[in-house]
């Protein structure tokens, strides 16, 4: 295959209680390497502290303001603005005013076929304690 077009009508979208994730590419679309991720972060809520072992990951903020964690140190990003995440390392973002924001969450490579390893660490110490 020498690529994909992916419309905006036919991009899988999930529903979570903080947002919507829309998939524009991953393994399910023939990806190998790039997962590709439209994020909206509903106003008050956000992506709590997760990390993606073995996977590096960049965030552009397209639209909204986002409090955005990178390990312990929060700053708050504006659209075109973004943050490279290193393999393993615990973030977060949040929104960061009335209205939703939304992102591009770019991570590689590929793991399984979901496309990438979430480990959730919101519960633990110090990541519960921060917000």
């Amino acid at each position: 295959m020498h690529g994909k077009f992916s419309l905006a009508a036919e991009i899988a979208r999930e529903q979570l209680d903080w947002g919507e994730l829309g998939w524009v590419s991953r393994p399910a679309n023939g990806a190998a390497q790039i997962v590709a991720i439209e994020v909206t972060l509903l106003p008050g809520k956000g992506h709590n502290f997760h990390k993606h072992p073995q996977q590096e990951e960049v965030i552009y903020v397209l639209a909204g303001v986002v409090e955005q964690w990178l390990d312990g140190t929060r700053q708050t990003l504006h659209a075109g603005d973004s943050v490279f995440i290193a393999p393993d390392v615990v973030h977060a973002s949040f929104t960061a005013g009335d209205e939703p924001a939304r992102l591009l969450a770019i991570l590689s490579p590929c793991i399984g076929d979901g496309g990438y390893a979430l480990v959730d660490v919101s519960g633990d110490a110090p990541w519960n304690t921060l917000r």
